[in-house]
């Protein structure tokens, strides 16, 4: 049992959430990661770039130097000997060209010798046709190898790489190989010149980093503010869900913006939700109390002394099933009002001819109430579809026909009047009762809203026909709203889509063939085809 317990309250503890990165500061590590990933390819290149160019120039530095050394050495007849290639190659001092020293001094040998001989980083070898050292500016790390031409490549030496040229030395006279030539180069200028550049690609890309990341925490801080903003709401509204605070306005017309707006128009329909719901409640508790009250109060009278006088125990009984009829009234009423939240969804292909429908209404109010006249102004003359469910569009009449009834005390004459244009059909009823004051006339399509409530319940009114009649016809693309005036009666007004014949006609097989399948009069197989064409042809009604 405790192991149970034990492990419902570590179910029920909330889940501790790990380290996390606001919005702001994953949008400032991400850029400055892209801005060094971008940075670190361009320099790549460059140094890629560049390297070759360095080691294009060593290889073409190695490649003077045997030209320099063979074109001195080719001048030679015999095979070449130390002494020979020491004196033709190593440095001697002045020498004067005239004996009394007024001529001008030259050197035994051009300054490309004495540049390729003199520099540091390559060792310059002459060996003999045997492979022997002839001669050497430096100690020699390279292994010797024959060369039929001019060859130069990368060697590792020492776990170092060198740039090692050989070629083959041939007498100019006969072409006689004399020897051969061997230069290494120990590349030690480009690998110094490659950890500089190494050195001022991090310098660079440490900065590009840096710049890249204070750039983009301000556009981030400056692009996330809308951002900032909802969530203080989000955090208003969860601790006072009554809150009137909003997300401010964004000026910036982008999704940012669009996602304000849109947050804040969702937080006021919630908000006339709740407040709905409250007054809802509230109205039906209140609506209910009278009922229940009285109906109780009767039960008591009766249970104490009334039920031995036959008078009130008649008088009892019928005040009780009264109260209990518009009990019944009252909830029959809330329930179409539950249903007609529900039309989208039960009701998208209905299709209803309104002449029908007006005509036969108007023929019922004429039978039930004949001491009322009843007027019918048909513009139309025509059939007129629209896409609403029949029985809808009835108790739409109906409603708007009762309370016309209802509010009429002397002149008692109600105008029903039919007309449309090309894209709109509209019915109006009007009375001649009443009339509503412009106070009354925003809140009459409120629930349970009655404009003089004692008269609305001796007459049986609830306050739910025209929330009703409103909730439908705006379920159906329509519009309703009323015109009045105290004393001089009321004028309400709906109005409906029309629906292309084409697209009537459509809905209307729909129909059919759904009646048809309920009914079970279509085949098997033409009924599997019905099926599985189910794509909707309908046109937006309000098109």
């Amino acid at each position: 049992m405790k192991a149970t317990e034990l492990e419902q309250e570590t179910e029920e503890q909330p889940k501790k959430r790990g380290f996390r990165l606001s919005l702001k500061w994953e949008w400032t590590l991400s850029t400055a990661l892209g801005v060094l990933v971008i940075f670190a390819v361009i320099i790549i290149l460059i140094f890629n770039s560049f390297m070759t160019v360095l080691m294009r120039q060593e290889r073409t530095h190695v490649a003077d130097s045997l030209n320099v050394v063979v074109e001195r050495l080719s001048s030679q007849k015999k095979a070449l000997s130390s002494g020979q290639v020491d004196e033709l190659l190593r440095p001697r001092t002045v020498l004067a060209d005239e004996p009394s020293g007024k001529g001008k001094g030259t050197m035994p040998y051009n300054n490309a010798v004495l540049s390729t001989l003199s520099r540091d980083s390559q060792t310059v070898t002459v060996y003999d046709t045997q492979g022997q050292i002839l001669y050497a500016t430096d100690k020699t790390v390279a292994p010797f190898k024959t060369s039929s031409h001019q060859r130069i490549g990368v060697k590792t030496i020492n776990k170092v790489k060198h740039l090692v040229g050989r070629m083959p030395i041939r007498s100019k006279q006969g072409n006689r190989l004399l020897g051969y030539v061997q230069v290494t180069d120990n590349l030690k200028d480009y690998r110094a010149t490659q950890v500089k550049l190494y050195q001022v690609a991090l310098v660079l890309g440490l900065i590009a980093g840096l710049a890249a990341a204070i750039l983009s925490y301000i556009l981030a801080s400056f692009l996330l503010r809308p951002v900032e903003a909802i969530r203080e709401t989000i955090h208003a509204v969860r601790e006072d869900p009554q809150t009137d605070r909003r997300v401010p306005e964004i000026r910036h017309t982008d999704e940012l913006s669009d996602l304000g707006t849109l947050f804040n128009d969702m937080l006021d329909t919630t908000q006339g939700y709740m407040d709905q719901q409250q007054q809802f409640v509230e109205d039906v508790s209140h609506e209910l109390r009278t009922p229940v009250a009285i109906i109780q109060g009767h039960m008591e009278m009766l249970d104490r002394w009334g039920k031995d006088d036959p008078e009130v125990l008649d008088e009892s009984i019928k005040a009780s099933l009264q109260e209990t009829k518009r009990m019944k009234s009252l909830v029959q009423e809330m329930l179409d009002l539950q249903r007609a939240e529900q039309i989208e969804v039960n009701y998208t292909n209905e299709v209803t001819n309104v002449s029908e429908v007006v005509q036969q209404v108007y023929d019922n109010f004429k039978m039930i109430h004949p001491d009322f006249t009843f007027i019918l102004d048909d513009d139309v003359h025509r059939p007129v579809q629209v896409q609403i469910y029949r029985n809808h569009l009835e108790q739409i009449l109906i409603i708007l026909l009762d309370n016309a009834v209802k509010y009429t005390q002397a002149r008692k004459e109600i105008h029903l009047t039919f007309e449309s244009d090309m894209r709109n059909v509209e019915v109006a009823v009007q009375d001649f009762g009443e009339g509503i004051s412009q106070q009354n006339m925003d809140r009459v399509f409120n629930r349970f809203y009655r404009v003089d409530k004692a008269r609305s319940r001796t007459k049986g009114g609830n306050g739910l026909g025209l929330a009703i009649a409103k909730r439908l016809i705006e379920a159906y693309h329509g519009r309703i709203n009323i015109e009045s005036a105290v004393g001089h009666g009321s004028v309400f007004r709906i109005s409906l889509p029309i629906l292309p014949d084409a697209t009537a006609k459509i809905l209307n097989a729909k129909k059919e063939q759904a009646q048809a399948i309920a009914n079970g009069n279509v085949p098997t197989g033409i009924k599997s085809a019905l099926l599985e064409d189910d794509t909707d042809h309908s046109e937006d009604p309000k098109s």
